[in-house]
């Protein structure tokens, strides 16, 4: 029991004390200085140990014990939990491309799985050619396939899948797949897929939030159609359907450009992060009143949006990254579509 007393804590590091606890059992785990079914100190003895107070050592404790590092014994104390229970699997994970978004799924994946696997990260940038060379590479050599699938054809337009990533999926054992994102019912045999139903999702979300809406009489989407990582025309589709169903005028621009003709109650919906900064900094050399005047619905959530009141209609990136994680562990091979919200702030 003695090794886990010989955590520090860096009271100089920016990192909070609880996660420096939970760094550093599970790297005494890793290099064997705790065997598993080891007892380790309980709550009150590691926060005297530590001079911490007894709530940040709770909090660490109740982290491992969520990634199933550690186990409470009624009246026993506190356990590295036995092999059975963190038997690594090995999980190849391959995305898009490396925005925020996809970064936040992978990390709440990897955080879900926590000991319990090995996770290697792979980014194609929607090049269909590299997405084949890489799984092509490790085919057979991993537990799990984790796979979110979009390409760019030769005129940079959304892909969702192409005669050879289809083929090269055919090879993936389907109690070992799992789709993120894009789904393909076609595809043969029973596998894990949480996916986003892009059409319906904006079309239910712009719904929920018609109330606000109606104070606009022009609805303009900025869709970019030549991005080196393109979005699905779906949203696009989720999009019309729902003006024309509701009578809104509307228009579809490629980006926000310089000097933008800002009009009042005109609503602007944007996809990419550079149209959100671009037009917020436009409308705010203008008279007009971001909320009031003007409105701003953006796609996909972040924290910085939830900082400056951004109003959004995003899926649940976090949800979806622990729902792959559970199917992982659990072994299912369920399709789950993926929760998509619209979030009203200030902007709208």
């Amino acid at each position: 029991m003695c090794s886990a007393f010989d955590i520090i804590i860096n009271e100089d590091s920016r990192i909070p004390k609880y996660k420096q606890i939970v760094d550093s059992i599970i790297d005494d785990i890793g290099n064997g200085k705790l065997k598993i079914g080891e007892k380790i100190p309980s709550i009150n003895e590691l926060s005297e140990h530590l001079l911490l107070s007894r709530d940040t050592v709770e909090k660490a404790y109740k982290k491992l014990k969520e990634q199933q590092v550690i186990v409470s014994v009624k009246g026993k104390g506190y356990y590295t939990t036995k092999t059975d229970l963190i038997a690594k699997k090995s999980i190849f994970f391959i995305i898009n491309k490396p925005s925020v978004y996809k970064m936040l799924i992978y990390n709440s994946f990897v955080n879900a799985i926590g000991v319990n696997g090995h996770v290697n990260l792979f980014i194609y940038h929607c090049e269909e050619s590299l997405f084949i060379r890489f799984l092509e590479k490790n085919l057979g050599a991993y537990d799990y396939y984790v796979i979110m699938p979009h390409f760019k054809d030769k005129d940079l337009k959304h892909v969702s899948f192409t005669d050879n990533v289809l083929a090269i999926l055919e090879q993936i054992p389907k109690d070992k797949l799992i789709m993120l994102d894009n789904m393909k019912p076609f595809i043969k045999g029973e596998y894990g897929s949480i996916y986003q139903d892009f059409q319906n999702d904006i079309y239910e979300a712009l719904k929920e939030g018609i109330e606000r809406i109606k104070n606009y009489n022009k609805i303009i989407l900025v869709y970019p159609t030549k991005s080196v990582n393109p979005y699905p025309k779906r949203i696009l589709h989720g999009f019309k359907q729902f003006c024309v169903e509701q009578k809104f005028d509307f228009e579809i621009l490629d980006e926000i450009y310089e000097d933008m003709e800002l009009q009042e109650k005109d609503l602007y919906i944007t996809i990419q992060e550079r149209d959100l900064v671009n037009l917020v900094r436009q409308i705010r050399k203008t008279s007009l009143e971001l909320g009031k005047d003007i409105g701003i619905i953006s796609y996909n959530d972040t924290p910085l949006k939830d900082l400056l009141g951004i109003t959004v209609i995003s899926t649940d990136f976090k949800a979806m990254g622990e729902s792959a994680a559970y199917m992982v562990m659990k072994n299912k091979k369920e399709r789950v579509k993926n929760v998509f919200k619209y979030i009203e702030r200030n902007s709208l």
